[in-house]
């Protein structure tokens, strides 16, 4: 199932390391380096998934994620951080997030949970 996907990273490399994971797989995928832009971006594009960084420049990712589901409680967002804190896995959860891998990610993890996410599951690790 082919999907379009918003990644949110503030590090170039691994947005390109997920857009080629992920385009590899047949999905379409759009970037976004920063919450404010990412939030503007998931109106503009309508991804069907999210996947998103934690620790970010400007707008954490856990406030990107609450502001996300409260405009859209719908939305579909893996989280990806290398913060693998309990405290933050738990907010991610209780905020909504359907997924969370830990940094660095496998592509068959990523594929994996977005698979997951895309048949309405829960995916957790």
């Amino acid at each position: 199932m082919s999907a379009k996907i918003l990644v949110i990273d503030d590090s170039g490399l691994a947005r390109k390391n997920l857009r080629r994971m992920l385009q590899g797989a047949g999905h379409e995928v759009v970037e976004a380096q920063d919450g404010m832009a990412a939030l503007e971006l998931y109106f503009a594009e309508k991804p069907d998934v999210v996947l998103l960084d934690l620790v970010m420049s400007g707008m954490y990712g856990l406030d990107v994620l609450q502001k996300l589901r409260q405009l859209d409680p719908r939305a579909r967002v893996v989280v990806i951080s290398a913060d693998i804190q309990t405290p933050s896995r738990e907010l991610a959860r209780e905020y909504g997030a359907e997924a969370f891998l830990s940094k660095p990610v496998d592509e068959a993890d990523v594929l994996s949970a977005v698979s997951a996410v895309l048949n309405g599951e829960r995916q957790w690790n």
